[in-house]
């Protein structure tokens, strides 16, 4: 399974930015996705998720409002649409694909390179 990430840059606070995830090598629809962020110096964390089983979607508070999740069955993408970003959403994203949803980051079986998204004050 290879995933590559696209869409990052840099935007003004307040903007948006569609960040896209395509996936290769296996059955799509077998896996769930997640996107995972490295803030400056900082740890990765979880940032959404949504679910091969029942589409069901997850997101950490910060983004809850701000960020969307989808899945493209026949493009085999995953897309995180970040609407009113601030500067404290600077970060690498990465996209992931595993069996679950969930938060740690260890039951992701394969990861993205990453894309920079970078937001100016």
């Amino acid at each position: 399974v290879q995933l590559v990430e696209s869409g990052g840059g840099l935007v003004q606070a307040g903007g948006s930015l569609r960040l896209s995830c395509k996936f290769s090598g296996g059955t799509f629809t077998s896996y769930s996705l997640g996107w995972f962020r490295r803030p400056p110096e900082k740890e990765r964390e979880f940032v959404s998720g949504i679910s091969w089983r029942d589409g069901g979607t997850h997101y950490i508070a910060a983004v809850r409002d701000r960020f969307t999740i989808s899945r493209d069955n026949d493009a085999n993408t995953v897309y995180l649409q970040m609407n009113n970003l601030r500067p404290d959403d600077t970060a690498v994203y990465y996209c992931a694909a595993g069996p679950v949803v969930e938060t740690t980051g260890r039951q992701w079986n394969f990861w993205g390179q990453g894309t920079q998204v970078t937001v100016s004050s």
